[in-house]
């Protein structure tokens, strides 16, 4: 169990939420199979199979919302309702309209969803109710909205907000690169993108970032809008402009501390996610101290949240 991705929201801690309470809500909106009209269905399932619809481990929660969609790509449907119309003029001797293409668009899929294939896939989401923090382990932001709609939908209360931190990622991150110099803790590695107002991008993978090169690009009015770091010499990470951390590596020097006899998947499985939560509650503290703190702002519902920023820490 270990997040490729963090869209990092904020979860009040004035009001405790109850592990139990929660995953007596989640039963309400299980995961159902597609029915032969549905293209989607979504709802919440066990992060572990046969185990809670809240999987708790030293008081950090994970979550997962499980997905289903069918495959039927809009190309097919088109192709489909491009011969049906063929037919029509052959048949009839008149061409078909806009709004009867529609209509036979919309027939067509009606028609090809109960032979289409059902992709599942899953969400996780961590939660640390002491911390206040709510993750949601997806590289979109958009995939965040997806999941915090369904809980906003689902549990009665869900105080949380986006994360805002007191100064922005790119000016942050641009004072770093201009200076050659990381925050305290972190260490700049060899991934960066540089962007003009007028969105001209520069992007080095792989490559040192030490050279006048660079800071010739950021002399020039160009802002750094994604930069690749190392907390601690045990995770590296991509920090965007978003504020969002994606391709987060747990680096061996972290994982070789878990390498312990499990007696078997399960307990394999709580220690990873043990030590995983444990590790990215540190390393959040340290990206708001490195971006110069946090504005501590009004709770909003998880609606507002995901229209306002969702997978953002800024």
């Amino acid at each position: 169990m270990w997040f490729k991705n963090l869209q990092i929201f904020r979860l009040s801690t004035d009001a405790p939420l109850s592990a139990a309470v929660v995953a007596e809500q989640l039963a309400q909106r299980p995961l159902n199979a597609c029915s032969a009209l549905d293209a989607q269905s979504f709802g919440f399932t066990p992060p572990r199979d046969g185990g809670d619809l809240v999987h708790v481990v030293n008081g950090q929660w994970l979550l997962a919302l499980g997905v289903e969609q069918k495959l039927l790509p809009g190309s097919v449907v088109t192709q489909f309702a491009k011969d049906r119309a063929r037919e029509i003029a052959e048949n009839e001797g008149r061409k078909v309209g806009r709004k009867e293409m529609r209509e036979l668009k919309e027939r067509i899929t009606e028609e090809l969803l109960p032979r289409a294939f059902v992709r599942r896939r899953t969400t996780f989401a961590w939660i640390d109710p002491k911390n206040g923090w709510l993750v949601v382990d997806a590289s979109a932001p958009a995939k965040a909205e997806e999941f915090l709609e369904a809980l906003h939908k689902t549990l009665e209360a869900l105080p949380v907000k986006p994360l805002r931190l007191a100064r922005s990622p790119v000016a942050a991150m641009t004072g770093w690169v201009a200076g050659n110099e990381a925050p305290a803790g972190f260490s700049i590695d060899q991934d960066l993108e540089l962007r003009s107002p007028e969105k001209a991008t520069v992007r080095y993978a792989r490559h040192s970032l030490d050279g006048d090169e660079i800071r010739a690009h950021i002399a020039n009015g160009k802002t750094v809008t994604r930069l690749g770091m190392t907390w601690s010499d045990r995770i590296s990470f991509q920090f965007g402009e978003s504020g969002a951390i994606k391709r987060l590596a747990f680096l061996d020097v972290l994982k070789d501390e878990n390498e312990t006899d499990a007696a078997n998947d399960d307990e394999r499985f709580d220690l990873d996610f043990a030590l995983m939560s444990g590790e990215l509650a540190r390393l959040l503290d340290d990206v708001i101290e490195a971006v110069g703190g946090e504005v501590v702002g009004e709770t909003m519902s998880a609606a507002v949240a995901t229209q306002e920023g969702a997978g953002k820490v800024a």
